[in-house]
């Protein structure tokens, strides 16, 4: 994740400064990096539930730490162009979505049920100070070193993850049983078919990428807004997007003891809730110190509530997912919003062009509040503690408001 996050920061200053692209290129770049995530995310699942997750992440990880050497070598050799900086954008888009299909869908066979959570939220803090550590550490790199060079920095990081990932003790994963082997197509269908029909995991996956689109909406002009419109700098742009691993890494934190003191459902509606709330500030706000703290404190209380539905969502997901579906069903969510971010980066730009910048975030802000409808209405809020799906149906249902809170 940092070595990634390095890569992401490095690579449109190395395509705008050192090949003189194009605004139009930068953004075919941006499409490039995101597209493998809409487009392999239902095969990277099929993949992950068929094969060893463990040697998914170790061959990811080499794969990945030879293509990102190509940019570094092709500078050093006079060789760089766009047309290469794409096709290395596009391959480790494509290995990115293979490596976290299986990384993430690895966690409930590692851990006991019970602490499936505390896992996710150790996991989340452990991604924010990695994407920070990335983004700030890259930058001054850069700044040092040249943006081309950093991407042996990023290589190294790979090879680092895939040593960290051959450790992991082969005997703390369960073995499967052998069952008939789907076809790809069959494969795929059977994991959508199981989000549909379960109630939970229905809306689950409705509210999270309705918010994945209201989001998207909302983060498409903030940058541009607050530059443009409140006038912030370059340091205030920094300072207030800067706050999210801060705010990420404490959402991490409480998340576990939030869980157990509220329930899920819970949880989750009050998070949904506080994200549109955090967001309100930054159509209020005017130019000025004081609106800059608002803002500031704002956005890193928006990443803590992100990172505490985020967290939540995922655990609850997988503790209701069976093992052998575990990869698909992630994948499953990973798909639906790539394609509502996606989707949101389009319909966003065609609201401006409409209303104006600031129509559209209200616009967003509206939609933020989907998710919490959504939830309101399903089994989702009764819920009071985690779901066992090995349990008894009377039991599960003694844990949704109404019957005995079982911890």
């Amino acid at each position: 994740m940092a070595g990634s996050s390095v890569y992401a920061a490095t690579l449109p200053v190395i395509a705008a400064l050192d090949l003189d692209a194009s605004p139009g290129q930068v953004s075919a770049l941006a499409s490039a990096a995101v597209a493998p995530a809409f487009l392999l995310a239902l095969p990277a699942g099929v993949a992950g539930d068929r094969y060893s997750k463990k040697h998914l992440m170790v061959g990811t990880d080499l794969a990945a730490a030879g293509v990102v050497t190509l940019v570094p070598l092709c500078w050093a050799a006079g060789a760089l162009s766009m047309p290469l900086v794409y096709g290395v954008a596009l391959v480790l888009g494509a290995l990115t979505s293979l490596h976290q299909a299986a990384a993430i869908a690895l966690v409930p066979e590692m851990v006991e049920v019970r602490l499936v959570t505390e896992a996710n939220a150790r996991v989340s803090g452990a991604y924010a100070v990695a994407r920070s550590l990335g983004i700030y550490g890259g930058s001054f790199a850069a700044g040092v070193v040249g943006a081309t060079r950093c991407l042996l920095l990023t290589s190294v990081t790979y090879l680092v993850s895939a040593w960290h990932a051959h450790r992991i003790p082969s005997d703390r994963i369960p073995t499967r049983e052998q069952s008939p082997r789907l076809r790809v197509i069959a494969a795929i269908r059977e994991g959508l078919a199981h989000v549909g029909r379960d109630p939970l995991q229905r809306a689950l996956v409705l509210s999270v990428t309705t918010h994945a689109f209201a989001t998207g909406i909302v983060s498409t002009y903030v940058a541009y807004y607050l530059l443009t419109s409140l006038h912030l700098g370059s340091t205030g742009l920094g300072l207030v997007m800067g706050t999210a691993g801060v705010g990420n890494l404490a959402g991490a934190v409480v998340t576990p003891y939030l869980v157990r003191r509220l329930g899920p459902g819970t949880v989750l509606i009050v998070a949904f809730i506080a994200y549109p709330v955090c967001v309100t500030p930054l159509l209020l706000a005017r130019s000025g110190p004081a609106w800059l703290i608002t803002l500031v404190t704002a956005s890193t209380l928006q990443a803590v509530a992100d990172t505490v539905f985020a967290t939540t969502q995922r655990s609850l997901r997988q503790q209701l997912c069976p093992a052998h579906l575990q990869s698909r069903v992630q994948q499953t969510f990973v798909w639906l919003i790539s394609g509502a971010r996606l989707g949101a980066a389009l319909t966003a730009g065609a609201i401006a062009a409409v209303v104006g910048v600031r129509a559209t975030l209200l616009i967003g802000l509206v939609l933020l509040l989907s998710p919490v409808t959504l939830l309101w209405h399903s089994p989702v809020r009764q819920l009071t503690a985690t779901p066992d799906p090995a349990a008894p149906p009377q039991q599960n249902r003694q844990r949704q408001r109404g019957g005995q809170h079982v911890h």
